[in-house]
């Protein structure tokens, strides 16, 4: 009876979903296995591993439950367990996705038992060249990287098949590198005989010119062309280095020839790089393109408490307020604030308050106090978008002149302890009314428009120094 719903299930699901989703995630489920609970009748479906447990249950769990309902005819709750190693059929590397993966039972967070089925071993990290601190679960989530992060995570628990090649960029210190290793890191703990390589784009650039000395670029197309995920930061530094360009083609359609899967970063988007062949960038752009955005400020709180709790310290969520209103640049400015905070407690033996904070950021707020004047961003916008500082001030209202002021006054507002209506009198005498208008415009549009989210990142990261 039990596999019989589950049957009954899957059938509509075929009907209902993309057959690349029903084949990647569903079809390869063992049936589900019917129980009286306390509460009422529950299906178990065992899971391979730990990502395509959590991808099934965020995308799928409520309508599977609502389908069980409808053909039982009363509710029935869906329970997703991990599956143990020796309960999945294994499959080698290059099965089809309709085949269940043979997993290591091991969730995100290490909780599970090991596997007692025999596995090749790990590749060693010399050879992968992965951080094995860079999870997804010690990746905070937030909705700067919310759309990056489900992508890593699909490709982790299916890869070779959606978003290949998977290209993610966004200004420094925002998360890409602890992303990708994230999925390196997911993959081998599911197929730890999977050959994954995580690399810089200057290794790479290294490795084509030592090869073009020695003549020997059939080791380069071994090491290369035979690997189940590559995942290669920066991709930028390839601008204008013509032979490397021409390996790194030779690489990518090799390895989607094979359903290898393919990671990269940049500062910018594909067809925003420069002395970049158009060939290549449209290959970085046939997959999915997804950008890292700065993080809020909810985002950054977070980020502070979920590290320092990993140092072995508690910081009061005032503290995180306080250092996440001050330090918005990115991950790695807001990790080096809280590395001083612990220090400064540590050897002070102090407990951490808003006093300590302040006392162990003095330089750097100090900086960030005498850096960034209202004149300041007024020349660095002018600057940046070709316009005079006069144009700041002046009642010109073309939208070449008008946007550049008002993403002026929205810097001021963010980056400035000035009330509104003292940055409207450092604009020509403005009216408060005018600049609460520019700074939400700006804001509002920030969350939806990528390149203008690029251009104000830019812009912070100038100011900052």
């Amino acid at each position: 009876m039990s596999s019989d719903l589950w049957q009954r299930c899957c059938e509509r699901l075929a009907a209902e979903l993309p057959e690349q989703q029903y084949a990647t995630w569903i079809r390869p489920l063992p049936p589900g296995q019917l129980a009286q609970g306390e509460a009422g009748p529950v299906l178990s479906v065992r899971v391979p591993n730990r990502f395509k447990l959590d991808w099934i249950r965020n995308q799928y769990a409520a309508r599977i439950e609502t389908l069980l309902a409808e053909l039982h005819g009363q509710p029935v709750r869906l329970e997703l367990t991990l599956a143990p190693r020796e309960h999945m059929p294994a499959r080698p590397v290059a099965a089809a996705p309709s085949a269940p993966a043979a997993s290591a039972p091991m969730g995100m967070n290490g909780s599970a038992s090991p596997a007692v089925a025999p596995a090749p071993p790990a590749p060693q990290p010399s050879r992968h060249r992965l951080n094995p601190s860079l999870t997804f679960d010690t990746l905070v989530p937030g909705r700067a990287n919310q759309m990056a992060r489900t992508a890593a995570l699909h490709v982790a628990g299916a890869p070779g098949q959606m978003y290949n090649p998977l290209f993610i960029y966004g200004g420094v210190g925002l998360g890409k590198t602890h992303l990708m290793n994230a999925v390196g890191n997911a993959l081998l703990a599911d197929r730890p005989d999977a050959k994954v390589l995580y690399l810089h784009a200057e290794q790479f650039i290294s490795d084509v010119v030592k090869n073009y000395q020695r003549k020997t670029f059939d080791e380069l197309k071994a090491k290369y062309h035979q690997l189940d995920l590559l995942l290669i930061d920066d991709v930028q530094f390839f601008a204008g280095k013509d032979r490397t360009q021409e390996e790194f083609f030779n690489a990518f359609e090799a390895l989607l020839a094979k359903k290898a899967h393919i990671i990269m970063t940049s500062d910018t988007y594909p067809k925003g790089l420069v002395d970049i062949d158009e060939r290549l960038t449209s290959r970085f752009d046939s997959g999915l393109t997804v950008a890292i955005e700065p993080p809020e400020l909810e985002m950054r709180v977070a980020i502070l408490i979920k590290k320092a709790e990993t140092e072995g310290a508690q910081m009061p969520e005032d503290v995180a307020f306080f250092v996440a209103k001050n330090v918005r640049a990115n991950v790695r400015e807001l990790e080096g604030a809280l590395r001083k905070i612990l220090a400064y407690s540590r050897f002070s033996h102090k407990e951490i308050n808003i006093a300590l904070a302040r006392e162990a950021l003095k330089d750097l707020l100090s900086i960030q106090n005498r850096q960034i004047s209202v004149e300041n961003i007024q020349k660095t916008v002018a600057d940046f978008y070709k316009i005079k500082v006069a144009d700041m001030y002046s009642k010109k209202r073309p939208a070449s002149i008008a946007r550049p002021r008002q993403i002026a006054m929205y810097l001021a507002k963010e980056l400035t302890q000035k009330s509104l209506p003292e940055i409207g009198e450092l604009f020509g005498g403005r009216d408060h009314t005018t600049v609460l208008h520019a700074v939400r415009k700006i804001g509002g549009e920030r969350s939806k428009n990528t390149e203008l989210n690029q251009q104000l990142h830019v812009l912070e990261q100038t100011l900052k120094g």
